[in-house]
């Protein structure tokens, strides 16, 4: 007789046994790997908005921006540096542009916002740690109360 080819249970349950220790191992470092990337998203966001918004405050101090007399030189809202605005001293009446894009910002878990949503902002007339919003956008900051790797919550960068 023959004997016959394959697997027995116990060789079964085995493989499956040490294949399930490798994930369970695998698990913690990839989800470290996605916060990684998230944090990096979040960084290069607030970067680049902040950088637009003093661009937007440089352009308006130069005179280059409309406003009112007693309009600070911040943006009303994170839309503005993507829509654009007349540049008063072109004699074409170009628009500026800040933004391509508002950023996501990534640890936002608030389906159905829009990206500039998606941000707590501080006006310019307001306490450093008041991100209720107000007449314009001097800064913004993450709305998620996670903590990053390196200790610090996300609201805080």
């Amino acid at each position: 007789m023959r004997g016959q080819q394959g697997f027995t249970l116990i060789e079964m349950m085995v493989t499956l046994t040490l294949l399930a220790t490798l994930t369970t191992a695998a698990l913690p470092m990839v989800q470290r790997h996605q916060q990684q990337r998230h944090e990096e998203q979040l960084r290069e966001s607030l970067r680049e908005i902040r950088t637009a918004l003093d661009r937007y405050a440089q352009a308006s101090s130069d005179g280059r921006i409309a406003k009112e007399a007693d309009a600070s030189n911040y943006p009303r809202s994170l839309q503005i540096l993507t829509e654009g605005v007349m540049d008063k001293t072109s004699p074409t009446k170009k628009k500026l542009y800040f933004l391509r894009a508002v950023p996501r910002d990534p640890f936002c878990r608030c389906e159905g916002k829009s990206n500039a949503e998606t941000w707590q902002l501080r006006a310019s007339n307001q306490a450093p740690d008041d991100f209720s919003g107000g007449e314009d956008v001097y800064d913004i900051r993450s709305g998620s109360n996670m903590t990053g790797l390196n200790g610090v919550p996300y609201a805080q960068w």
